[in-house]
Formats: structure tokens, sequence, C-alpha cells
């Protein structure tokens, strides 16, 4: 009988460590952020980016997985030989919930300390609102003499992990996606920006 519970102990943590080492997320069509559009109105800077969603988060949100995307959009002041400088910088969270069974596709955004809900009539459009992004970076100090450029950044991860599961698979990735896109260097127009 001791024998035996020391057998099934050894497969149980052989099993842990083995299972720990071998999963590997399969990326196939991996999610990306496809445009970084913006446009300059006085002082702010208006950002428009698109993420498209890999057919897993699709599915998953099919299934009723709930989601949560977090944007940061940052301008960022290019430097030849000192680091580059983060002139503003912002956070946008929006939340994917799917029930499909009885129907109901709810998404909500946070910025700027705003929660604002939404309802989507299907699952298609509450996909396509999640993966579009404006936002405004407000009241900038320009320069002259400075390239800038603006780095959107998409992370995904599944909504409320147990946090039982989340002990006992500490070694899973935490986020589905993570995707960076920078555009190109541009200078701002002060002209424009002076008030």
């Amino acid at each position: 009988m001791n024998n035996a519970m020391t057998l099934i102990c050894k497969a149980a943590v052989v099993l842990f460590f083995a299972s720990a080492f071998l999963y590997v997320p399969v990326r196939g069509d991996a999610s990306d952020i496809t445009t970084i559009t913006f446009r300059q109105v006085n002082r702010d800077i208006i950002v428009n980016a698109s993420l498209q969603f890999d057919q897993k988060i699709i599915d998953d949100l099919n299934a009723g997985l709930s989601k949560e995307i977090i944007y940061t959009v940052d301008l960022i002041r290019n430097r030849n030989l000192l680091p580059n400088e983060p002139i503003k910088g912002t956070v946008v969270v929006k939340s994917l919930y799917s029930n499909p069974i009885k129907r109901e596709y709810v998404g909500t955004v946070l910025w700027d300390q705003r929660k604002t809900d939404k309802r989507f009539k299907d699952i298609s459009s509450m996909i396509a609102w999640g993966g579009d992004l404006q936002v405004s970076l407000a009241d900038i100090d320009m320069d002259n003499e400075s390239e800038y450029f603006i780095r959107v950044s998409a992370e995904s991860r599944i909504f409320a992990l147990p946090s039982v599961v989340d002990l006992l698979f500490f070694f899973l990735p935490k986020t589905e996606l993570s995707s960076v896109k920078e555009t190109n260097l541009f200078r701002l127009n002060t002209q424009q920006g002076a008030k």
C-alpha cells in the first residue's frame, strides 16, 4: 500500500513537470496591430489603431470566455545618442463579455478614469469594437527640432482565472497576445500647437 502511494506521488510530480516543459502556446495566425494613424489638432494628437484578433481569441469569445485587452499609447521623442524620452502616454482597457446562450455581448472601456459600457447585437460587432482604438494625447509640449514616434501596444489575457488554478499552473503564460507597433519618425507642427 505504501509503495503504491509513493508510485502515485512520483507519477503526479513527473506529469506536472512534463506538462510544464512540454506546454508551448500555439501562435498560428497571431493577433497583431495592423494600422496606426494619427493627426495633430492644436496641442493634441489623436491616435487611431486597429488590432486584428487571431482565431483562438475569437473562438474563446464564441465559447463564452471573457477577454481583457490593455492598450498602451505613448508619444516618444527620438534621441540619437541618448535613450528615447517618453513625452505623453495613456492606457485604455477594453473588456469583452460574451454569453452565447443568452446572446448577450457587452463591452466596457476604462480610459481616463471613466468607465463606459456598450451592448452589441452580435459577437462580430463586439469584436470589431474591441479591436478599434481612438485616443487623444492632450496638451503636448512641442519642440521644433525634435523627431517623435508613437508606440501602440496591446495585451490580452483571460478574465478571472480561478486563484487555485492560477497557483497550480503558475508556469502557464497569463497573456494570450502581446503586440507592439510603432510609427515612422515625424515632427510636430509647433505653429499649429501654439495657443
